[in-house]
C-alpha cells in the first residue's frame, strides 16, 4: 500500500544554517504519526515542506503517492492543515468561519452549509454559530480552527501542536474528536511538547533533534527500548552509585543535584536497597523519560 507521506532524505537550508538534515520517514493510511523534539528541531519546518508553504531543498517528498513539486494543488485539496496561532478571522462569526474557508475549496453553497452544520455539530459549536471568534474561549477557538481544517473533507489533518494553552478539561475534550477522527479513517500528523498528548493519539512518532531523527516507533516501543520498566530519581550525586551504573551498564542521567536511572526493575531493587539512603524517587517510566534521556536536560535558547 502506497504510504499516505514517503520522504526520502528529505533536507531543508536556509542559507547556511540546516534546519532539516536528510530526514526519512513515511506515514502509513488512517495512522497518527508525530513529531517531538524541543523548539527548534525541525519539526514544524517539515510540515510546512508537506502542506507546500515552504520548497524542499533536496531529496524526495511524496503526498499520496504525489510529486509535490509537481502536483501540490491535488495535494493541497486534500490536506487540512490546523496551524500552531490562531489564524481564525476575528471579523467572522463561527458559523462564517467555516462557510468562508470552504470558499477556498470552491464548494458550491449548499454543499458547504451541510458540511458547515456538520462540524458545528461534532464539534459542539452549533450554539456559538453566530458568536465572534474573540467571544470564544481558547478551548472554543481551538476547536474550531480543528474544524475549518476539516471542511474539505481531508484524508490527511496535519496539526501543529493543537492543544497548547489550553485547560485540561479543553484539552481532553479535544484529544477524544481527534481519536475519533482516526478512526473514521483519516490520517493525522501531529507536533506536540505534550508527551501525553503523543502517547496517547499516536500509532507511532519520531524524535527528531537538530534536524536530524534520534529514533522512530510506537510511544510504547520507545519506553521499553530507552527508559526500560522503571525510574529512579536519586538526590545527590552519590560516587559508588555512579560506579555501580557504569559497571552495570545502567542508562543515567547525571545533572548538578540528582541522577536520572533507567532501569527495568531487579535493578531498581537493587538501587532500592544499597544507595537509597537518602531521597529517592521511584516511578514507571514514560515517554518524557525517553524524550528528556535523548535530547537533554539543558535549557536551550
Amino acid at each position: 500500500m502506497t504510504p499516505i507521506i514517503d520522504a526520502v532524505d528529505l533536507l531543508k537550508r536556509y542559507d547556511q544554517f540546516t534546519a532539516v538534515d536528510g530526514v526519512s520517514f513515511h506515514v502509513n493510511a488512517g495512522e497518527c504519526y508525530g513529531f517531538l523534539g524541543p523548539n527548534g528541531a525541525g519539526k514544524t519546518t517539515i510540515i510546512r515542506m508537506i502542506y507546500g508553504f515552504s520548497p524542499v531543498t533536496s531529496g524526495s517528498l511524496r503526498v499520496f503517492g504525489l510529486d509535490l513539486q509537481e502536483q501540490w494543488r491535488e495535494i493541497r485539496a486534500r490536506i487540512g492543515v490546523c496551524q500552531q496561532h490562531n489564524a481564525l478571522d476575528p471579523d467572522l462569526s463561527v458559523e462564517e468561519n467555516l462557510l468562508v474557508f470552504a470558499g477556498y475549496f470552491l464548494m458550491d453553497s449548499g454543499e458547504a452549509r451541510a458540511r458547515t452544520e456538520e462540524l458545528l455539530d461534532f464539534f459542539a459549536l452549533a450554539g456559538k454559530r453566530n458568536a465572534k471568534v474573540m467571544e470564544l474561549s481558547g478551548g472554543l477557538a481551538r476547536r474550531l480552527t480543528v474544524a475549518r481544517a476539516l471542511i474539505n473533507r481531508p484524508d490527511l489533518v496535519i496539526l501543529d501542536e493543537p492543544t497548547t494553552g489550553l485547560d485540561p478539561q479543553s484539552r481532553h475534550q479535544l484529544w477524544d474528536k481527534l481519536q475519533e477522527l482516526r478512526r473514521s479513517g483519516i490520517t493525522l500528523l501531529l507536533t506536540t511538547h505534550y508527551m501525553e498528548e503523543a502517547s496517547r493519539l499516536c500509532n507511532r512518532l519520531m524524535i527528531i533533534d537538530h534536524g536530524k531523527i534520534l529514533v522512530e516507533g510506537s510511544p510504547e516501543e520507545l519506553v521499553v527500548q530507552h527508559a526500560g520498566d522503571s525510574v529512579v530519581e536519586v538526590e545527590g550525586v552519590d560516587e559508588r552509585l555512579k560506579q555501580f551504573l557504569l559497571r552495570e551498564k545502567v542508562r543515567h542521567d547525571i545533572t548538578d543535584r540528582r541522577i536520572v536511572i533507567y532501569a527495568n526493575n531487579s535493578v531498581s531493587e537493587q538501587i532500592r536497597s544499597r544507595f537509597c539512603t537518602s531521597r529517592c524517587t521511584f516511578r514507571t517510566a514514560g515517554l518524557e523519560d525517553v524524550f528528556l534521556h535523548l535530547t537533554g536536560r539543558e535549557l536551550r535558547e
